[in-house]
């Protein structure tokens, strides 16, 4: 046990490995101690890059929807899980669809994402939910 929690190593590529985008490899070869392990620490540590990064639009804040931003995740992260292992290229080539940046007017209008709301935190879809979160919906209803 460390203060991390248990020993339990989760190991990412490798920050060196030449599939990885430049801008990731230089990141994780930040926050990758020796020996590769990817524990809570090294996880926050990412997070908190990427909100750094995400800070610079503080000079530009019309620029910064934390609900887009979140939706992108989940559908890119919904369809990596059928795919795991797979290059961008080969990810993108399969899922075309979500190169078309219009994808979420199926599922918000654009006065929900233009809301106070939706630029800083999270608005659920109002015109129809994620599939992967209806489903989840669903058992949810069931159970109760």
């Amino acid at each position: 046990m460390t203060a991390d929690g248990p020993r339990r190593a989760h190991h990412p590529h490798d920050p060196h490995d030449a599939a990885l985008p430049a801008e990731l490899a230089a990141a994780l070869a930040e926050i990758v101690p020796p020996g590769g392990a990817f524990r809570h620490r090294e996880h926050i540590h990412l997070a908190y890059l990427a909100i750094r990064h995400l800070a610079a639009y503080q000079r530009a804040p019309q620029k910064l929807n934390a609900t887009v931003t979140r939706a992108w995740t989940e559908i890119v992260a919904h369809h990596m899980a059928a795919a795991p292992g797979t290059d961008f290229a080969s990810f993108a080539d399969k899922h075309q669809a979500l190169l078309d940046k219009r994808l979420l007017t199926r599922h918000y209008t654009a006065r929900t994402l233009a809301s106070p709301a939706a630029r800083t935190g999270w608005a659920e879809p109002d015109l129809a939910p994620f599939p992967w979160r209806a489903r989840t919906g669903l058992a949810r209803r069931r159970r109760l």
